[in-house]
């Protein structure tokens, strides 16, 4: 038997804070996963709007949690860290992205899954001032519910629709850079304070 010794590849959740299919934020992510390194597998949820309103009647008809929220608790258990990107909204976090962090910082049968969990923010607008007040927002409810979150670097990306081609595909190398910079350290952030080696890929697989 010849044991390998390449580095784990750890899993990481990416979440867009948008239902909108064409959001900037979930073609960045897009682009992200694609040019990941070998060691990191980036998957972009699409849950989200099958996620409903947080409500505590509905914990009580079912105390695992509706279907939606069943499917992405156990993506975020089961991934090695979670990236979100934000859009800014009213000086704020999306309201569906709020409403999905409430579901997950639940009691559920896999625990609190965002204590101690790695993850990484950014965001990007049409504006001109790249979501800072919405990540100041969404790092403070992640601080709440026991996320570790990655402190630097931090990626505002403003005026987003000039980064993008008539084909949705980015053209803006300094944000590519950065981009990829942003992931490379997030997986020195996860490396650093999660040390524990990625999940086994048939586990995952169930979870999504």
């Amino acid at each position: 038997m010849t044991l390998s010794n390449a580095p784990p590849v750890r899993h990481v959740l990416c979440l867009a804070g948008s239902l909108r299919r064409d959001s900037w934020n979930r073609r960045l992510l897009g682009v992200a996963a694609a040019h990941a390194p070998a060691t990191l597998h980036l998957d972009v949820c699409g849950g989200l709007a099958a996620v409903p309103m947080f409500d505590e009647d509905l914990e009580q008809h079912e105390p695992d949690g509706p279907a939606g929220v069943r499917s992405l608790r156990a993506s975020v258990a089961a991934a090695d860290g979670l990236i979100i990107a934000t859009p800014e909204y009213n000086h704020a976090m999306p309201g569906v992205l709020k409403n999905a962090l409430d579901w997950l910082s639940r009691e559920s049968p896999q625990g609190e899954v965002l204590v101690e969990k790695p993850v990484a923010v950014f965001g990007a607008s049409a504006g001109p001032w790249g979501t800072r007040l919405a990540q100041a927002s969404l790092r403070q409810v992640l601080h709440t519910c026991g996320a570790l979150v990655m402190p630097a670097p931090t990626l505002f990306i403003a005026n987003a629709a000039a980064r993008f081609d008539e084909n949705a595909a980015l053209v803006d190398p300094a944000t590519a850079e950065s981009l990829q910079r942003f992931v490379l350290a997030f997986e020195q952030w996860m490396a650093r304070v999660a040390p524990a080696p990625a999940r086994p890929q048939a586990a995952l697989a169930m979870a999504r």
